[in-house]
C-alpha cells in the first residue's frame, strides 16, 4: 500500500495560499485539523486530501457562509448546502445589497451636499424648507460648551428615542437672549428629523416653516468669533437694500465632534431676509 503523501504545515500554507496563522484558526474551530501532529515536535502535517476540503471552506466563506455554519455542514455529513440554504443566503444577499445601495446613495447625497457648501460662494441667498426638529432649549455657561452639549447630552437622547435624521444631517441653533452675552447664553438647539416623536424634558419635537429667501454666509474658526461674520453679513445686506425677517440660525457643519482644530470649523449663518 503507497504511504500517503503528507505536507508540513508552513509547506501545505504556501501551496494553498493560505496563512499558517489561518489553518491553526481553522484548526481550533475544528474545521480542518491536520492529519497528524507529532507528538515528540509538534510539526503538523496535512494530506493531499485536505486541499480540496480546504478550497471547500474558502469557497463556502466567499458566498457568505459562516465558520459556524460551515463546521455544521461537515458536522451533518452535508459538506454542501442545501437548496434551502443555499435560497436563505440569496434572500440574505438580497438584503444586504440594498442595505449597501441605500447606504451608497446616502454617501452619495451627503458628499454633494458637502461639495456645494466647501464651494458656494461666501454669501448665497437660499430658500430654507419647511422641516420637523427635535430642539433642546437651555442655558448654557459660554459658546465652549456648546458642542459637548450636543456630543454628551442632546445625541445619545436623540439617539434614545430613535430619532431619524435625514441624509445630509441639518443641525443649528436660535438664540433667545435679547441681547449680547458672552456667558450665560439662553440657546436652543435643533436638529431636522423625518418625522415628530413625543416630548420629554430633554427633547421637544416641533414644525418649523419655509423660509422663503435667507441671506447664507459661511464661517470658519471658533464660536467666539461669530461676532465678526454678524457684522459682515449685516453690512452686506445693507448694501443690498436686505432687511431682517425672522429668527436667525447659525448651521453646524465642522465642529468639535469631526475637527479637533477650532479654526477648521465650519458655521452657516441663516438670516431671513426681505
Amino acid at each position: 500500500m503507497r504511504e500517503k503523501t503528507k505536507l508540513k504545515i508552513g509547506e501545505f500554507s504556501q501551496m494553498m495560499q493560505v496563512t499558517v496563522k489561518t489553518l491553526r484558526h481553522y484548526e481550533q474551530k475544528g474545521l480542518l485539523l491536520p492529519c497528524e501532529v507529532d507528538e515528540w515536535t509538534g510539526y503538523r502535517y496535512y494530506s493531499i486530501d485536505q486541499m480540496q476540503r480546504l478550497n471547500t471552506i474558502r469557497q463556502l466563506q466567499r458566498l457568505g457562509f459562516s465558520l459556524d455554519e460551515i463546521k455544521e455542514l461537515y458536522e451533518d455529513g452535508a459538506y454542501v448546502p442545501s437548496v434551502e440554504q443555499l435560497n436563505e443566503k440569496i434572500e440574505d444577499t438580497e438584503r444586504q445589497l440594498q442595505q449597501l445601495i441605500t447606504r451608497r446613495n446616502q454617501l452619495l447625497e451627503w458628499t454633494n451636499s458637502r461639495k456645494k457648501i466647501k464651494t458656494m460662494e461666501k454669501f448665497s441667498i437660499q430658500a430654507l424648507p419647511e422641516i420637523i426638529v427635535a430642539s433642546h432649549r437651555e442655558v448654557i455657561p459660554n459658546y465652549a460648551a456648546l458642542g459637548p452639549l450636543c456630543v454628551e447630552k442632546i445625541g445619545p437622547e436623540m439617539q434614545r428615542l430613535g430619532c431619524k435624521c435625514p441624509v445630509p444631517g441639518y443641525c443649528f441653533t436660535i438664540e433667545h437672549n435679547k441681547e449680547y452675552r458672552p456667558t450665560n447664553i439662553d440657546i436652543e438647539y435643533c436638529e431636522q428629523v423625518e418625522e415628530m416623536g413625543v416630548d420629554n424634558s430633554i427633547i421637544q419635537f416641533k414644525h418649523l416653516d419655509a423660509i422663503p429667501k435667507a441671506l447664507c454666509m459661511k464661517h470658519y474658526g471658533p464660536y467666539e468669533r461669530f461676532h465678526e461674520s454678524f457684522a459682515e453679513a449685516f453690512a452686506y445686506m445693507e448694501e443690498r437694500g436686505y432687511k431682517i425677517a425672522g429668527t436667525l440660525r447659525t448651521s453646524y457643519i465642522d465642529g468639535v465632534w469631526n475637527q479637533e482644530d477650532p479654526e477648521l470649523w465650519l458655521s452657516v449663518i441663516q438670516i431671513p431676509i426681505e
